[in-house]
């Protein structure tokens, strides 16, 4: 008789480093992901670098979404200069928001895997989020678990 084999829920931490405490949108995308079976650890705003690194390895996360409405998204580059530093350079990281188009490069220069802009789809945001967990668990070797 065969083990069933099946790959655990993503799990993904929903979050936001600095001081905007607006929260509604990383409310509404964490909801999209719990909806997709995805595991979601939700913080409230205003956390910092070193705290959502520590999550990360803590909760053994696969993908962090970072939302920004005012000038967050400038931090990005020091948190993946230090998850790269905690050896979590495998983790997917996206941010969505309101960045400015001419803010983009520096953010995927710096590794961020995506930028999610007002009217992003549902769909387009959990297929996103399932893929780079994918892509973390393979990095990682931990594709599947035997039930």
């Amino acid at each position: 008789m065969s083990a069933s084999v099946a790959a655990p829920p993503a799990r993904v931490l929903v979050t936001k480093i600095g001081l905007d405490g607006h929260d509604r949108g990383s409310r509404i995308v964490a909801s999209y992901l719990r909806d997709a079976g995805m595991e979601v650890i939700y913080t409230p705003p205003w956390q910092s670098i070193d705290s959502v690194v520590n999550m990360a390895v803590q909760e053994d996360i696969e993908v962090i979404g970072l939302s920004s409405l005012a000038t967050d998204h400038l931090v990005v580059p020091e948190l993946m200069q230090r998850l790269r530093s905690a050896g979590l350079g495998e983790i997917g990281v996206i941010v969505g928001g309101i960045v400015p188009d001419s803010e983009h490069p520096m953010l995927l220069e710096a590794g961020v895997s995506n930028i999610f802009g007002p009217g992003a789809t549902r769909e387009e945001i959990i297929a996103c989020v399932a893929d780079l967990a994918a892509n973390t668990r393979s990095v990682r070797g931990t594709d599947q678990e035997s039930d």
